[in-house]
């Protein structure tokens, strides 16, 4: 047996705080299981500058926020799907990657994800205007990982909007999908984009999101949910901030690609950047 966790936040930009109610959450947990949990993207602070994200940006492997999730994965026994936190790009000095990390029950970091697509969009709310690129550095590697819940990808919010990237990854069996999705997008798409990419892969979706209104009055979306491979909910908590977990059944996956075999049929390889892991 195992289990699928997502955490829903309303995150702030002190990144200590923010930490803390992940603690505090994750506290509550009984694990006697393989345990799989999602944070949501800019977990570890949101709702501040574009700045503050870069004067917080770590060095890969080092830092007080790595620090932390590395302990609490370990001390909860846990895989934990670190949302998104910057880290120091390697390639230019004025931007950070939007750094998806993945922790083992050890607290040892086995895999990170860099967000590829990148929000650079206009919005009909009160922030209007959205560019990430001006601080961020996209990443160009497609990340799936063999874990004890079957082959999991990684990908990141707007990633969401993009077919490409999931074919890409061939089979997986769970995909968990850091977010952060406005008010307006998330109301407009973000059930419908969750359900086409969990029927389409055949594979559980575990989506956590941020959820209400944050210190700059960026609203989001928040219905982070877990999805079956036949596109049903299995848990979604609304707004705020908690909880929501569900059973992964692996032989009801197998019996839905069985009776329809969809990787099978599929007659489109077109792969523009290769999966890792």
């Amino acid at each position: 047996m195992a289990n699928l966790i997502a955490l829903q936040m309303i995150s702030t930009p002190d990144p200590q705080e923010n930490l803390a109610q992940v603690d505090r959450q994750l506290a509550n947990l009984q694990v006697n299981e393989p345990t799989l949990v999602v944070l949501p993207e800019c977990f570890a602070c949101f709702g501040g500058s574009d700045k503050r994200q870069l004067e917080l940006a770590e060095k890969p492997g080092q830092g007080p926020i790595q620090e932390a999730l590395a302990n609490m994965a370990e001390k909860y026994g846990i895989w934990l799907v670190a949302g998104t936190i910057p880290l120091q790009s390697q390639v230019q000095a004025d931007k950070f990657t939007a750094s998806c990390l993945l922790f083992d029950p050890q607290g040892k970091q086995v895999s990170e994800y860099q967000k590829i697509h990148l929000f650079d969009v206009q919005v009909e709310d009160n922030t209007r205007s959205y560019k990430e690129s001006a601080t961020t550095q996209a990443g160009n590697q497609v990340i799936v990982i063999d874990s004890p819940f079957g082959r999991l990808g990684l990908a990141v919010c707007y990633d969401l909007r993009f077919p490409g990237l999931f074919q890409a990854m061939g089979q997986v069996d769970v995909l968990a999908l850091p977010s952060a999705f406005t008010q307006v997008t998330g109301q407009a798409h973000w059930m419908p984009l969750l359900q086409a990419r969990a029927i389409e892969k055949q594979c559980y979706v575990v989506a956590a999101d941020q959820g209400g209104e944050h210190a700059n009055g960026r609203h989001t979306y928040g219905h982070s949910v877990i999805l079956s491979p036949w596109g049903e909910v299995l848990n979604m908590i609304r707004y705020g901030a908690g909880i929501i977990q569900a059973r992964p059944d692996t032989d009801e996956l197998q019996k839905i690609r069985r009776n329809m075999p969809v990787s099978q049929h599929n007659q489109f390889r077109s792969y523009s950047i290769e999966p890792t892991g």
